[in-house]
This record gives structure tokens, sequence and C-alpha cells, in this order.
């Protein structure tokens, strides 16, 4: 009597929930359709246990459903090379995946019915007001003029660093940022502001 491939899986499964290693075909390849019998009859012997494991541990049946499915997915990949219980492989696999949620889910931000009070330092509405006046007047200044200045006063580089960045010479960044500097003051925009 020739046995059918799933009446030889559901044999060998026996009381492991797990039947052994297929059998290897002529030419070395693992049978695929054996294995996916294989790790279907896992399944059905060991899903329903695999997912109260993970209702249990997560509390939320839609999070253990997702649980579940990861570690069957990842113990699929490698149901080749599960050699001894197989059970245990997934359960640590569903332990592992809920254990990197939960951590990931700690480090993340909750929402809450209300903000949390954290009192602003200054007033963000003069602030921004502030930071519009000096972006326009950074556009009143010609291309070099403005990055010399941002690189000195935003970026805090010295003036020979501001050189070799630039490719010009030390001088011209001082020149440059000299007259960077007389045509603010000018800007009645940067008084005014500076006066209030």
């Amino acid at each position: 009597m020739t046995s059918t491939p799933s009446t030889e899986v559901a044999r060998r499964a026996g009381g492991r929930g797990r039947a052994d290693p297929p059998d290897r075909i002529d030419d070395g390849q693992t049978d695929a359709a054996a294995l996916d019998a294989d790790f279907t009859a896992f399944v059905a012997a060991n899903g329903a246990k695999l997912l109260r494991l993970a209702e249990l541990m997560t509390g939320d049946p839609h999070r253990a459903a997702d649980l579940t499915q990861t570690a069957l997915e990842r113990a699929y990949l490698r149901w080749r090379s599960i050699d001894s219980d197989p059970l245990a492989y997934v359960r640590r696999i569903i332990v592992n995946s809920y254990r990197d949620w939960w951590r990931l889910r700690r480090n993340r931000e909750r929402p809450t019915d209300q903000p949390p009070d954290r009192p602003i330092p200054y007033d963000l509405a003069d602030r921004q007001a502030q930071e519009a006046v000096v972006r326009q007047a950074l556009h009143a200044l010609t291309r070099r003029e403005r990055q010399v200045v941002v690189l000195r006063y935003y970026a805090d580089l010295s003036e020979a660093a501001i050189a070799q960045e630039l490719r010009i010479a030390p001088g011209t960044v001082k020149s440059t940022l000299s007259r960077a500097l007389g045509r603010l003051r000018g800007l009645p925009a940067l008084a005014e502001h500076k006066n209030s």
C-alpha cells in the first residue's frame, strides 16, 4: 500500500504535533508540498493553543491574532531548520515578539484626553514674529553675505572655518561679514524690533 504525502504527514505527526522532516527527493531538494502539509498539520494541531497563549499575554484578542500570525510566519520561513520541539520554538517567537512590541509601545507617545501642562518659557507669537523679521533681513543680503552671517552666528564657526567651508580667503570672510553686519544694522525692521 502506498501512502499519499498527506497521510504520511498525518501518520508522522503522531503525538508531537509536527511531522518529521519530509524525505528528500532524488535531486536532494526538499519536497515543498510535503513541507507545506507538515506545517499545515502543525498549525491545525497547535494554532488554537498558540492563539490562547498570545491572548493571555496581551489581553487583546486582535493583538494576539497579529502576534500569532507573525510567529507562524517566522516559523514557516525557518520550518526546514526547526529540528527539536517546534511548539516551543513558536512559543518563543510569540514571547519575543510581544516583548519587542511592548518595548516599542513603552517608548512611543501615548494620546491622552488632555495635553500635559508645560509652560512655554517665551511668548510663541513674539518669537515667531522675531524669526520672520530675521528671515526677512537675511533675504536683504547677498547670497555670500547670507552664507557668511549664517555660518558665523548660527553655526558658530570661526572665520577660518568659514573660509575653508566656502573656499574663500579669510580676509574675504572678514570684509563680507563686516559689510553684511553694516547692512543689517541699517535695516529699519531690525532696529524697530530691537527697540521693542
